[in-house]
Protein backbone atom coordinates (compact mmCIF):
# COMPACT_ATOMS: atom_id res chain seq x y z
CA UNK A 1 0.00 0.00 0.00
CA UNK A 2 1.38 3.47 -0.91
CA UNK A 3 2.56 5.49 2.08
CA UNK A 4 0.10 8.33 1.41
CA UNK A 5 -2.83 5.90 1.60
CA UNK A 6 -1.49 4.36 4.79
CA UNK A 7 -1.09 7.77 6.42
CA UNK A 8 -4.64 8.66 5.35
CA UNK A 9 -5.96 5.50 6.98
CA UNK A 10 -3.99 6.13 10.18
CA UNK A 11 -5.29 9.70 10.45
CA UNK A 12 -8.89 8.64 9.72
CA UNK A 13 -8.76 5.77 12.22
CA UNK A 14 -7.21 7.91 14.97
CA UNK A 15 -9.74 10.75 14.72
CA UNK A 16 -12.68 8.36 14.32
CA UNK A 17 -11.67 6.24 17.31
CA UNK A 18 -11.42 9.29 19.59
CA UNK A 19 -14.88 10.55 18.63
CA UNK A 20 -16.59 7.17 18.39
CA UNK A 21 -15.81 6.23 21.99
CA UNK A 22 -18.79 8.47 22.75
CA UNK A 23 -20.85 8.04 19.61
CA UNK A 24 -20.13 4.52 18.38
CA UNK A 25 -20.61 3.84 14.65
CA UNK A 26 -16.85 3.57 14.08
CA UNK A 27 -17.18 1.18 11.15
CA UNK A 28 -19.63 3.41 9.29
CA UNK A 29 -16.65 5.72 8.76
CA UNK A 30 -13.58 3.48 8.82
CA UNK A 31 -14.82 0.72 6.50
CA UNK A 32 -15.77 3.11 3.64
CA UNK A 33 -12.37 4.78 3.98
CA UNK A 34 -10.70 1.38 3.65
CA UNK A 35 -12.81 0.52 0.62
CA UNK A 36 -11.78 3.79 -1.07
CA UNK A 37 -8.13 2.71 -0.83
CA UNK A 38 -8.95 -0.41 -2.86
CA UNK A 39 -9.12 -2.97 -0.05
CA UNK A 40 -11.43 -5.90 -0.79
CA UNK A 41 -14.72 -5.56 1.16
CA UNK A 42 -14.45 -8.69 3.33
CA UNK A 43 -10.81 -8.00 4.08
CA UNK A 44 -11.75 -4.45 5.04
CA UNK A 45 -14.50 -5.65 7.38
CA UNK A 46 -12.28 -8.29 9.01
CA UNK A 47 -9.22 -6.05 9.39
CA UNK A 48 -11.39 -3.26 10.76
CA UNK A 49 -12.82 -5.71 13.31
CA UNK A 50 -9.30 -6.50 14.52
CA UNK A 51 -8.57 -2.79 15.00
CA UNK A 52 -11.92 -2.29 16.78
CA UNK A 53 -10.89 -4.88 19.36
CA UNK A 54 -7.88 -2.83 20.37
CA UNK A 55 -9.85 0.42 20.33
CA UNK A 56 -12.34 -1.10 22.77
CA UNK A 57 -9.51 -2.31 25.03
CA UNK A 58 -7.90 1.13 25.06
CA UNK A 59 -11.24 2.85 25.71
CA UNK A 60 -12.19 0.46 28.53
CA UNK A 61 -9.06 0.97 30.63
CA UNK A 62 -9.82 4.53 31.87
CA UNK A 63 -13.45 3.58 32.57
CA UNK A 64 -12.36 0.61 34.68
CA UNK A 65 -9.93 2.84 36.55
CA UNK A 66 -12.78 5.24 37.40
CA UNK A 67 -15.10 2.32 38.32
CA UNK A 68 -17.75 3.55 35.89
CA UNK A 69 -18.89 0.05 34.87
CA UNK A 70 -21.46 -2.02 36.79
CA UNK A 71 -19.72 -5.40 36.88
CA UNK A 72 -22.72 -7.41 38.13
CA UNK A 73 -24.41 -7.61 34.70
CA UNK A 74 -21.24 -8.32 32.76
CA UNK A 75 -21.09 -12.17 32.80
CA UNK A 76 -24.48 -12.56 31.08
CA UNK A 77 -23.91 -9.60 28.77
CA UNK A 78 -20.57 -11.04 27.66
CA UNK A 79 -22.01 -14.54 27.15
CA UNK A 80 -24.88 -13.22 25.01
CA UNK A 81 -22.46 -11.02 23.09
CA UNK A 82 -20.13 -13.94 22.33
CA UNK A 83 -22.99 -16.10 21.06
CA UNK A 84 -24.38 -13.29 18.93
CA UNK A 85 -20.98 -12.24 17.62
CA UNK A 86 -20.16 -15.79 16.53
CA UNK A 87 -23.43 -16.10 14.65
CA UNK A 88 -22.94 -12.70 13.04
CA UNK A 89 -19.36 -13.39 11.94
CA UNK A 90 -20.50 -16.65 10.36
CA UNK A 91 -23.19 -14.76 8.43
CA UNK A 92 -20.54 -12.51 6.87
CA UNK A 93 -19.29 -15.48 4.88
CA UNK A 94 -22.71 -16.02 3.28
CA UNK A 95 -24.73 -12.80 3.33
CA UNK A 96 -23.81 -9.68 1.29
CA UNK A 97 -23.04 -6.76 3.60
CA UNK A 98 -24.43 -4.20 1.13
CA UNK A 99 -27.97 -4.74 2.46
CA UNK A 100 -27.11 -3.38 5.89
CA UNK A 101 -26.56 0.41 5.60
CA UNK A 102 -30.22 1.25 4.96
CA UNK A 103 -31.31 -0.83 7.95
CA UNK A 104 -28.73 0.93 10.12
CA UNK A 105 -30.08 4.35 9.12
CA UNK A 106 -33.63 3.32 10.05
CA UNK A 107 -32.49 2.09 13.46
CA UNK A 108 -30.56 5.31 14.06
CA UNK A 109 -33.56 7.48 13.26
CA UNK A 110 -35.57 5.39 15.73
CA UNK A 111 -32.86 6.02 18.35
CA UNK A 112 -33.09 9.77 17.81
CA UNK A 113 -36.90 9.77 18.10
CA UNK A 114 -36.76 7.69 21.28
CA UNK A 115 -34.11 9.94 22.81
CA UNK A 116 -35.99 13.14 21.99
CA UNK A 117 -39.21 11.76 23.48
CA UNK A 118 -37.32 10.65 26.61
CA UNK A 119 -35.11 13.69 27.16
CA UNK A 120 -34.13 12.67 30.70
CA UNK A 121 -33.05 9.17 29.68
CA UNK A 122 -29.31 8.75 30.15
CA UNK A 123 -28.91 12.17 31.77
CA UNK A 124 -30.38 11.41 35.19
CA UNK A 125 -30.07 7.97 36.77
CA UNK A 126 -33.50 6.33 37.21
CA UNK A 127 -32.38 3.50 39.48
CA UNK A 128 -33.04 -0.15 38.77
CA UNK A 129 -34.95 -1.15 35.62
CA UNK A 130 -38.09 -3.31 35.75
CA UNK A 131 -37.80 -7.05 35.10
CA UNK A 132 -39.32 -6.63 31.64
CA UNK A 133 -36.87 -3.88 30.67
CA UNK A 134 -33.97 -5.89 32.05
CA UNK A 135 -35.05 -8.94 30.04
CA UNK A 136 -35.40 -6.82 26.89
CA UNK A 137 -31.94 -5.40 27.55
CA UNK A 138 -30.45 -8.89 27.45
CA UNK A 139 -32.45 -9.76 24.31
CA UNK A 140 -31.16 -6.59 22.65
CA UNK A 141 -27.60 -7.57 23.62
CA UNK A 142 -27.97 -10.91 21.81
CA UNK A 143 -29.63 -9.49 18.69
CA UNK A 144 -27.21 -6.60 18.39
CA UNK A 145 -24.33 -9.01 19.06
CA UNK A 146 -25.32 -10.89 15.90
CA UNK A 147 -25.34 -7.65 13.95
CA UNK A 148 -22.07 -6.51 15.53
CA UNK A 149 -20.25 -9.70 14.58
CA UNK A 150 -21.54 -9.37 11.04
CA UNK A 151 -20.85 -5.73 10.24
CA UNK A 152 -20.33 -3.67 13.45
CA UNK A 153 -21.24 -0.34 11.80
CA UNK A 154 -23.62 1.33 14.23
CA UNK A 155 -23.51 -1.65 16.61
CA UNK A 156 -22.15 0.20 19.64
CA UNK A 157 -24.39 3.20 18.91
CA UNK A 158 -27.52 1.05 19.03
CA UNK A 159 -26.21 -0.89 22.04
CA UNK A 160 -25.58 2.36 23.92
CA UNK A 161 -29.15 3.51 23.19
CA UNK A 162 -30.50 0.11 24.30
CA UNK A 163 -28.64 0.25 27.61
CA UNK A 164 -29.82 3.80 28.28
CA UNK A 165 -33.43 2.94 27.46
CA UNK A 166 -33.69 -0.58 28.88
CA UNK A 167 -31.12 -0.87 31.67
CA UNK A 168 -31.70 2.82 32.53
CA UNK A 169 -27.99 3.58 32.59
CA UNK A 170 -26.65 7.10 32.33
CA UNK A 171 -24.79 7.87 29.11
CA UNK A 172 -21.37 7.58 30.69
CA UNK A 173 -22.32 4.20 32.21
CA UNK A 174 -23.72 2.96 28.90
CA UNK A 175 -20.69 4.17 26.94
CA UNK A 176 -18.32 2.49 29.39
CA UNK A 177 -20.27 -0.79 29.45
CA UNK A 178 -20.57 -1.04 25.68
CA UNK A 179 -16.84 -0.56 25.27
CA UNK A 180 -16.11 -3.50 27.57
CA UNK A 181 -18.76 -5.68 25.94
CA UNK A 182 -17.46 -4.76 22.50
CA UNK A 183 -14.03 -6.16 23.35
CA UNK A 184 -15.53 -9.65 23.43
CA UNK A 185 -17.75 -9.08 20.40
CA UNK A 186 -14.90 -7.81 18.24
CA UNK A 187 -12.35 -10.30 19.57
CA UNK A 188 -14.55 -13.34 18.95
CA UNK A 189 -15.43 -12.17 15.44
CA UNK A 190 -11.74 -11.45 14.77
CA UNK A 191 -10.81 -15.01 15.81
CA UNK A 192 -13.33 -16.40 13.33
CA UNK A 193 -12.02 -14.10 10.60
CA UNK A 194 -8.50 -15.33 11.41
CA UNK A 195 -9.59 -18.88 10.67
CA UNK A 196 -11.04 -17.69 7.36
CA UNK A 197 -7.75 -16.00 6.42
CA UNK A 198 -9.29 -12.69 5.35
CA UNK A 199 -7.42 -10.30 7.70
CA UNK A 200 -4.62 -8.07 6.38
CA UNK A 201 -2.31 -8.46 9.38
CA UNK A 202 0.40 -5.86 8.57
CA UNK A 203 -2.26 -3.20 8.06
CA UNK A 204 -4.32 -4.54 10.96
CA UNK A 205 -1.44 -4.18 13.43
CA UNK A 206 -0.81 -0.55 12.44
CA UNK A 207 -4.49 0.36 12.65
CA UNK A 208 -4.91 -1.56 15.93
CA UNK A 209 -2.16 0.48 17.60
CA UNK A 210 -3.70 3.66 16.20
CA UNK A 211 -7.17 2.85 17.52
CA UNK A 212 -5.86 1.68 20.89
CA UNK A 213 -4.35 5.13 21.43
CA UNK A 214 -7.49 6.82 20.11
CA UNK A 215 -9.67 4.75 22.43
CA UNK A 216 -7.71 5.87 25.51
CA UNK A 217 -7.91 9.53 24.47
CA UNK A 218 -11.63 9.28 23.68
CA UNK A 219 -12.59 7.67 26.98
CA UNK A 220 -10.64 10.26 28.97
CA UNK A 221 -12.56 12.99 27.16
CA UNK A 222 -15.87 11.19 27.85
CA UNK A 223 -15.10 11.01 31.57
CA UNK A 224 -14.61 14.78 31.72
CA UNK A 225 -18.01 15.54 30.13
CA UNK A 226 -21.33 15.42 31.98
CA UNK A 227 -24.19 13.21 30.79
CA UNK A 228 -26.09 16.09 29.18
CA UNK A 229 -23.18 16.90 26.89
CA UNK A 230 -22.62 13.23 26.15
CA UNK A 231 -26.29 12.99 25.14
CA UNK A 232 -26.00 16.03 22.86
CA UNK A 233 -22.86 14.73 21.15
CA UNK A 234 -24.39 11.28 20.81
CA UNK A 235 -27.65 12.52 19.22
CA UNK A 236 -26.03 15.00 16.83
CA UNK A 237 -23.63 12.33 15.59
CA UNK A 238 -26.39 9.75 15.20
CA UNK A 239 -28.46 12.18 13.11
CA UNK A 240 -25.48 13.00 10.86
CA UNK A 241 -24.56 9.35 10.39
CA UNK A 242 -28.18 8.36 9.69
CA UNK A 243 -28.42 10.97 6.92
CA UNK A 244 -25.01 10.03 5.55
CA UNK A 245 -25.90 6.34 5.48
CA UNK A 246 -29.23 6.92 3.73
CA UNK A 247 -27.54 9.02 1.05
CA UNK A 248 -24.71 6.54 0.47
Amino acid sequence: MPSIQLLTLIAAFLVTSIISVITGSTSLITVPVMLQTGIEPRTALATNMMALTFMSIGATLPFLKQKTINLSRLPLLILLTLVGSGLGAALLLFVPSKVLPQLVSVFMIAIVIFSLLNHRAGVISKGHPSKIKKFMGYVATLILGIYGGFFSGGYVTMLTAAYVGLFQMTYVEAIATTKLVNIFSSLFATCLFTLSGIIDYPLGIVLSITMFVGGIIGSKIALKLNNLWLRRIFLVTVIILAIKTMMA
